[in-house]
């Protein structure tokens, strides 16, 4: 299977302007991800799409592959929809481009049931919660799954509600049965493809979280457990925290 790695990035984020291009000890946020991408022992290439030129040329500058896309896409994947329709490939990978110290065998676990199971569409990751104020927090999202592992839903809030097991016991006996969902996807290009013509579902407007639409219309997730935690730069208050 030929397997690309796409990284959408955008230079007009809300919370924190020119995101991808700021220097992290010497390289961009941007640059790092895509070299941490490239380590990955699955991936057969790794592009960037974007609709920034300013980030475009930065990529090429570096010697990254860059695609420039639209700027009217409402989400990350519709913009890599976009960047591998013209791109021959099997299997698509959606890697966060605000993650610059990736772990490239978290990539690598999330493609792996791929190589088994021919009528997978979607796959992501999951990490046990070490922090109960992270579980609290409804920028931290939370993920609960069945026992074969598919995902049964995705929320902001504390999931599962335990009243008594939050209100009463220590943070080392509550986050053992808490996982923090990692927000990288592996799909199907098949499947990418028709994803991004559903309509946007109800509990994804509800929760503001996009992997809803795909519960909501039938479609499985498989959620792979990892070790290896992924830390986002959403503000420059995360910035300070990661350079250290």
């Amino acid at each position: 299977m030929i397997i690309a790695g796409v990284i959408p990035a955008r230079y007009a984020s809300t919370r924190f302007p020119g995101k991808p291009l700021v220097m992290i000890d010497g390289k961009s946020m941007i640059q790092r991800v895509y070299e941490q991408s490239q380590k990955c022992r699955s991936v057969s290439k790794v592009l960037v799409a974007t609709d920034d030129k300013r980030i475009f040329d930065h990529v090429r500058s570096f010697g990254g592959e860059a695609v420039m896309t639209s700027v009217k896409h409402r989400s990350g994947t519709d913009r890599i929809n976009e960047a591998v329709k013209n791109i021959k490939c099997d299997i698509v990978v959606n890697i966060q481009g605000d993650e610059p110290f990736i772990h490239p065998g978290n990539i690598d676990k999330a493609i792996e049931p791929f190589l088994k199971d021919k009528k997978l569409n979607v796959s992501t990751l999951a990490i046990k919660f070490k922090d109960l104020s992270e579980i609290k927090d409804p920028n931290v999202v939370k993920v609960i799954f069945d026992i074969n592992n598919y995902a049964i839903y995705f929320s902001r809030g504390i999931l599962p509600y335990d009243k008594d097991l939050i209100s009463s016991v220590n943070e080392r006996s509550t986050t053992k049965k808490y996982y923090k969902h990692i927000g990288l996807y592996v799909y199907r290009k098949s499947f990418l493809s028709e994803f991004v013509k559903m309509k946007k579902s109800y509990l994804e407007e509800s929760e503001k979280l996009e992997q809803l639409r795909i519960l909501e219309n039938g479609e499985k997730i498989k959620v792979i457990l990892t070790n290896k935690n992924s830390t986002a730069v959403d503000t420059p208050e995360d910035l300070l925290l990661i350079k250290k």
